[in-house]
C-alpha cells in the first residue's frame, strides 16, 4: 500500500498529466467535457479516476458568501516571491496553461512552501462571491514537495486591460492561429514573463478546504481566493478562449453544496 506521502505525490503527478496532455483519462482515454453526455454531472461516471467528482463531498468551486466567512486572526499575508521567469504556453484542450519551472517563486501557506507549477483560465468563472459570477478566473496551481495542492484564484470583471495578459498576447495569437494543426499538450515558448502583477491584491483572501475543479476532483486542495476582483477587456478574455474547440470556450464547473465546510477570510486591516 502506498504511503500517505507518495499518495500525495502520485496524485499530483496524475493531475499534471490531464493539464499537460488531454482533457481525458489516459489510461482508459475517456474525454470529459462541459456539456453532454461528458459533462461535469456525468464526470464521476466516465471513469473509475474521476469517482471524486461525483462522489466527493469537499468539492470545487463553491459560492463565497462573505457574511458567512468567519475571520481566522490566525492567518497570515500571501507569501508570494514570484519572479520572472522563461514559461511555456500550452493548449490542455479544456483550458490554456503557462507552465513555470521550479525556480519561477512560490507561496507559503500556514508556513509550508507551495511552489508554482502553472496557471490557467476559466470563462466565465468558476467561484461565485455573494452569488455573482464573474468573467474570469485564474488558477495559480501550487505544489509542496509532498504533493500536497494549493491554487491562488483571481476573479475578473470586464473593464480597463490587464497588463499580465499584455505579455502573451502573441502567443495565444500564435496558438489561435495554429488552430487544429497544433498538437494539443505540445508547449509553444513564450519567453520571460514578469510576475509582478500577479504578485498583488492580496491584502484580504478567502480561504477554504475542497478540491481540483476538474477531472480526477481530487480533495484536499487549499483554495485561497483573492478578495480585490480585477479587471481585463471582453478582447483579452476572448483571446485566452479563442484556441479552444468551441465546447471548451466555456469551461466553468457548476457551484458544489459546502456540506459544512468553513470558509474563512484574511484581512490586512484587522491586523493593524
Amino acid at each position: 500500500m502506498l504511503t500517505s506521502e507518495k499518495s500525495a505525490i502520485f496524485i499530483a503527478l496524475l493531475y499534471t498529466s490531464f493539464l499537460v496532455t488531454h482533457a481525458c483519462d489516459t489510461a482508459t482515454g475517456v474525454r470529459f467535457g462541459y456539456s453532454g453526455k461528458t459533462g461535469p454531472k456525468h464526470w464521476g461516471s466516465l471513469s473509475p479516476n474521476f469517482t471524486l467528482c461525483s462522489k466527493g463531498i469537499y468539492q470545487s468551486p463553491i459560492d463565497i458568501v462573505k457574511d458567512f466567512a468567519v475571520h481566522n486572526p490566525k492567518m497570515e499575508p500571501l507569501e508570494r516571491d514570484y519572479t520572472a521567469a522563461n514559461v511555456t504556453m500550452v493548449d490542455n484542450v479544456f483550458n490554456i496553461a503557462l507552465r513555470y519551472n521550479d525556480t519561477s517563486g512560490a507561496v507559503k501557506v500556514d508556513g509550508k512552501k507551495y511552489k508554482l507549477k502553472q496557471l490557467h483560465w476559466h470563462s466565465p468563472s468558476e467561484h461565485t462571491m455573494n452569488g455573482q459570477r464573474f468573467a474570469v478566473e485564474l488558477h495559480m496551481v501550487h505544489y509542496a514537495d509532498d504533493g500536497n495542492v494549493t491554487v491562488v484564484s483571481i476573479l475578473y470583471r470586464y473593464g480597463k486591460p490587464d497588463p499580465f495578459l499584455f505579455q502573451i498576447n502573441d502567443t495565444l495569437a500564435e496558438l489561435s492561429a495554429e488552430g487544429c494543426k497544433a498538437e494539443k499538450g505540445d508547449p509553444l515558448p513564450v519567453g520571460v514573463v514578469n510576475m509582478k502583477e500577479l504578485r498583488q491584491g492580496a491584502h484580504r483572501y478567502f480561504r477554504y478546504l475542497g478540491s481540483l475543479s476538474a477531472p480526477p476532483c481530487t480533495e484536499g486542495v487549499i483554495w485561497n481566493i483573492l478578495g480585490e476582483i480585477r479587471e481585463m477587456t471582453k478582447e483579452q478574455a476572448a483571446a485566452l478562449m479563442a484556441p479552444l474547440e468551441g465546447s471548451y470556450r466555456h469551461n466553468c464547473r457548476p457551484l458544489q453544496p459546502l456540506n459544512g465546510r468553513t470558509v474563512q477570510f484574511y484581512e490586512r486591516s484587522r491586523k493593524l
